[in-house]
């Protein structure tokens, strides 16, 4: 994957409760939490752009406040699986 080098003002680390010894990390988790609130990515390709496991990018949404996208079809296609795996 190419990288881009970004410079950011110290006060956005301040700003947004960051560490900076760990910026590049920090601020792949925030784009990464940006791109599925937006759902513009998947919970899956923002875990991986985070560079993450998925359940600690859930637990990151979380704790930024920000709801998985899960509608009354997904409920319902999950509802199908289980129920054709006999779940």
């Amino acid at each position: 994957m190419a990288e881009v080098d970004v410079k950011l003002p110290e006060e956005i680390f301040t700003a947004a409760k960051l560490r900076k010894e760990n910026a590049s990390e920090e601020v792949r988790k925030l784009i990464a939490l940006e791109l599925f609130r937006e759902n513009a990515v998947s919970m899956g390709k923002a875990a991986q752009i985070a560079g993450v496991p998925l359940a600690d990018f859930m637990n990151l949404s979380a704790r930024r406040g920000i709801p998985i996208h899960y509608t009354m079809d997904d409920l319902e296609i999950d509802r199908k699986t289980a129920e054709r795996l006999n779940l």
